[in-house]
């Protein structure tokens, strides 16, 4: 791995360089994207079942584009019991963390007759887009649809590409059925986005899409939000480690390359005030990389993406990590808490030599589905407020408004809004 000495300059042209990853450079793929969207928005149903077949090679019709009980059941024959037992687990901790976010409605009364509220309710029909192939992850399956139980979602759909067999990975249809899941379609794509922010014959209109996939689902959630809300629009992975001498360099080695395998555009970032650990962590990356099944996507991230940042303090290593605003943070210090109170923009931080990046990906309970692209300096991870709706209530007695209606007068008519002013006027005039 690059070994960098930490400047002003060099995090700026680190910035610049992680900021080409971003989905807001796929320019290039809109048109091809905006075609798809449209002609399923105009076509329904025969224009997803066109796509399915040219794309995933794949003969779906009304027939067979949901997934039936039997071809879950069937899934569970295919899935290693043991494996079953672990997302169950899994499942338990993500829906226990995520019942700790709940909120409820809330009143607030006086005297007067005044009467200010927040009445809190779940969206009605939340879909969540699940990719197949190489790329189907079970775990994000998990955690994109508990958040929106625990919320009460009354109806959630799922879609996820099938084979050419017409067949959806059995590890996604069991973690499905685990989560609660109610429907389950066969439609992949930007097809499959447009499906569910339109409505099709067969796949119900949604009131919010959430769930990772590649650069054209990516885009056609870009061009279907306003239609229907979206959770993000999601960059490749990325790690950032803060460690300094006290830290093992084989296991900051494996974190990065943890991610570096995800993608060959994801990036992993080590910032340490050790020169001697840096050394040793880019030797171990490198041998690391040979060993692992990932190797070429690896070697490709480490290539474009992958960095060492020697600091000359901790507290310049915490200024770049602020800036960077990483997907996911480990710290791994002598005194991790302490640097973890001064880190503002981070989608996950993770404390300590035994919370490795994995741990929140599979089990631990806080979503794994976080802001990307430096993105966390505004954006939160995916959570039950996303499944939420918050409604004013607002109620005034004639007694409360009376000692208010000349202000609100005045101010509407500071902006030529006479009929606002008339609208508070009216209700005391003789």
């Amino acid at each position: 791995m690059k070994i960098l000495k930490l400047t002003s300059e060099s995090k700026t042209d680190l910035l610049n360089t992680l900021l080409k990853r971003s989905p807001n450079n796929y320019g290039q793929f809109e048109s091809a994207v905006s075609d798809i969207v449209s002609n399923v928005r105009e076509r329904g149903d025969e224009a997803i079942f066109e796509y399915t077949k040219r794309f995933d090679k794949c003969e779906i019709d009304a027939s067979n584009v949901r997934v039936t009980k039997e071809e879950i059941e069937e899934a569970y024959q295919k899935v290693d019991e043991k494996l079953v037992n672990v997302m169950k687990r899994a499942a338990d901790n993500i829906r226990i963390f995520h019942e700790k976010q709940l909120h409820n409605s809330w009143i607030d009364m006086k005297d007067d007759g005044t009467m200010l509220g927040q009445k809190i309710t779940p969206i009605g029909l939340s879909g969540v887009y699940v990719p197949g192939g190489k790329a189907a992850y079970p775990s994000s399956v998990l955690m994109n649809v508990l958040p929106a139980k625990v919320a009460s979602v009354k109806r959630i759909i799922m879609t996820t590409p099938p084979d050419a067999d017409g067949k959806v990975y059995a590890g996604t249809l069991v973690a499905a059925d685990i989560a609660g899941v109610d429907e389950i379609y066969k439609i992949g794509g930007a097809q499959a986005i447009a499906a569910m922010a339109f409505g099709t014959e067969c796949v119900p209109k949604v009131d919010k899409i959430t769930g990772p996939g590649n650069i054209y689902v990516a885009l056609a959630k870009k061009a279907c939000f306003g239609y229907v809300s979206i959770d993000s629009i999601a960059g490749p992975s990325e790690i950032l480690v803060i460690a300094d001498e006290t830290a093992n360099p084989l296991y900051v080695a494996s974190d990065l390359l943890s991610q570096a395998e995800h993608d060959e555009m994801a990036s992993a970032i080590l910032i340490t005030t050790s020169e001697a650990l840096a050394k040793e962590v880019s030797v171990q990356a490198d041998r690391l990389a040979e060993e692992l099944s990932r190797t070429e996507i690896i070697k490709k991230s480490l290539d474009n993406y992958g960095y060492i940042l020697l600091a000359d303090t901790m507290e310049d290593a915490i200024d770049a990590a602020n800036e960077i605003a990483s997907e996911h943070l480990e710290i791994l210090t002598a005194n991790p808490y302490e640097i973890m109170t001064k880190i503002n923009n981070a989608g996950a931080i993770f404390l300590g030599e035994y919370s490795s990046e994995p741990l929140g990906d599979y089990f631990a309970g806080p979503n794994h589905i976080l802001p990307t692209n430096g993105t966390a300096k505004f954006f939160s991870p995916l959570n039950v407020d996303d499944f939420m709706k918050k409604t004013s209530i607002i109620s005034y007695s004639k007694e409360a408004l009376s000692k208010v209606h000349e202000d609100i007068e005045l101010f509407a008519q500071s902006e030529g809004l006479t009929a606002h002013a008339n609208s508070i006027k009216v209700r005391f005039e003789q």
